[in-house]
């Protein structure tokens, strides 16, 4: 298991570039397994964005008050993908824009991963010490058990 969060949350984002390799070699077309990697999908990206959601942005919000930027686009780009997984949620394989919508959510969620990963993580690590990034990864952990893999409605976002 991962020793702070933003370990855990980089195992994650690597569990989802699996998964969308796995999409991208499921072939073109209305294929079973296509479906079943989406299905896969949507779930891994809601209980990622509901970790995040619930923990790691209101910490980094709270002890790290010059990141709010960085949150606060965050939380948009989650209400993104969280609005892409609901619809895909309600598809099957046979719809038309089905492939088109999932390349979208998987395109958007790579660009936010890089985004984490070369700015916002960096500036987590230098900004809390070791022990404060442990505690996280434990509460991160902790929260993960619980969380949700079927999307709901997405809410409106009027300030996170």
């Amino acid at each position: 298991m991962p020793n702070d969060a933003i370990e855990l949350l980089t195992a994650e984002h690597d569990k989802m570039r699996k998964l969308f390799q796995a999409f991208e070699e499921s072939g073109d077309g209305t294929t079973k397994k296509r479906g079943e990697v989406v299905q896969q999908i949507v779930q891994a990206l809601t209980a990622h964005s509901y970790i995040e959601e619930q923990c790691m942005y209101p910490a980094t919000r709270m002890m790290l008050p010059d990141l709010e930027a960085d949150v606060l686009q965050a939380f948009e780009e989650h209400h993104l993908v969280d609005v892409l997984c609901f619809e895909l949620a309600g598809m099957t394989q046979q719809d038309e824009n089905f492939d088109a919508k999932a390349m979208v959510l998987i395109t958007t969620t790579l660009q936010h991963i890089e985004e984490e990963e070369q700015v916002f993580f960096p500036a987590v690590r230098e900004g809390l010490t070791a022990e404060q990034l442990q505690d996280l990864g434990k509460q991160l952990a902790e929260i993960r058990r619980k969380a949700p893999t079927t999307p709901t409605q997405p809410r409106v976002l009027k300030g996170a």
